[in-house]
């Protein structure tokens, strides 16, 4: 049997879709439409964003994963399309602007109680990529609005090992401090007892380059670096310390998928709070300082949830420990040919 688009794509399904509450209340609200068929698409690009996210979750948990291997280059690939589709997704509220605050209250009301709050993908997809329970705004009641089975499927996913945690357990097998025969020449102006010799010296050109008004960046240092049980921490301190080692030797061959993958996760927290903030003001213009039909608060909802809900946080956070390309520990000879895929 030959495949026929309109079959292939199920456009009768999809095409036949649209139900405006204005149509059946008898008072037709034109951009009732728009308001649907944006919504729809949102929910169908995040069933594709869940696609892509479970795929990197089953590479990243591997026991194994070489970092110059085409599984890693396919987990960059789909990170990299997980962050068009967001910007796309950002994009659909220039469209959704079309719409003047009048056109939203011809049929706004017809809505309640239904809001984008009960967008059980939308929680399902932040809880895949890491967002903790006990981080989110609003924690006691964020499900309180959802069906039975949409709340399974959220509490299952929170309790499934993140993209997050799987991430951490990727950097924490970095080998290259376990090699002690390759280090055993590497002078510190600084030695440490509890610290790897390369370490001692970075905590020491680190603590170096710090101006005054930030002396208190050393504590924090040390905390990230040093504390093996940080509770506030997901990201453990061996694994930090592979994370900024990717980012501060990114220029090696070995290295450079690692720290695209990196920075790519650092690009979906920006894309994701660029979409939260356009999403907030986007309200404020259409409803003002109303009550969200969901029974939020609206602007003010969506404005601590934005402030808060920064999933690679700990990630982005190792940029404060950067120090610059001249002060950089030299690498062990038998170190950089290995970065560099020399094996002899």
């Amino acid at each position: 049997m030959e495949v026929h688009y309109h079959d292939y794509l199920q456009l009768d399904k999809i095409l036949n879709a649209q139900f405006p509450e204005s149509e059946r209340h008898q008072l037709p609200a034109h951009d009732e439409m728009l308001f649907i068929v944006i919504h729809q698409a949102y929910e169908l690009w995040f069933k594709q964003l869940h696609y892509e996210v479970d795929s990197m979750a089953v590479i990243m948990g591997k026991p194994a994963l070489n970092d110059n291997s085409p599984e890693l280059q396919t987990v960059v690939h789909r990170l990299n399309r997980c962050i068009t589709i967001l910007r796309v997704l950002v994009h659909q509220i220039d469209i959704m602007e079309t719409m003047t605050p009048m056109d939203f209250l011809d049929f706004r009301d017809m809505l309640r109680p239904a809001s984008g709050f009960q967008s059980w993908q939308f929680k399902e997809l932040e809880a895949k990529l890491g967002l903790k329970f006990e981080h989110r705004h609003g924690k006691e009641y964020y499900t309180a609005q959802l069906r039975p089975r949409q709340v399974e499927i959220i509490k299952k996913a929170e309790s499934s090992k993140s993209l997050l945690q799987l991430l951490n357990g990727w950097l924490e097998r970095m080998p290259f401090f376990e090699e002690s025969d390759q280090w055993k020449n590497f002078v510190t102006h600084d030695p440490t007892p509890t610290l790897h010799s390369f370490w001692s010296e970075y905590r020491y050109q680190y603590t170096g380059s710090l101006a005054e008004a930030e002396k208190n960046n050393k504590e924090v240092f040390d905390e990230v670096f040093m504390n093996p049980a940080s509770p506030e921490r997901t990201i453990s301190s061996k694994a930090s310390r592979a994370a900024l080692f990717i980012m501060l030797y990114r220029g090696y061959p070995m290295l450079q998928l690692p720290f695209q993958l990196l920075n790519a996760l650092l690009e979906i927290d920006e894309q994701l709070s660029s979409w939260r903030y356009r999403h907030m003001n986007m309200v404020h213009r259409m409803i003002g300082a109303r009550i969200g039909t969901g029974g939020s608060t609206g602007k003010d909802y969506l404005k601590a949830a934005a402030d808060k809900h920064y999933i690679f946080k700990e990630i982005a956070q190792l940029n404060s420990f950067l120090i610059e390309r001249r002060k950089l520990p030299s690498l062990p000879a038998g170190i950089e040919k290995r970065l560099g895929f020399v094996t002899s």
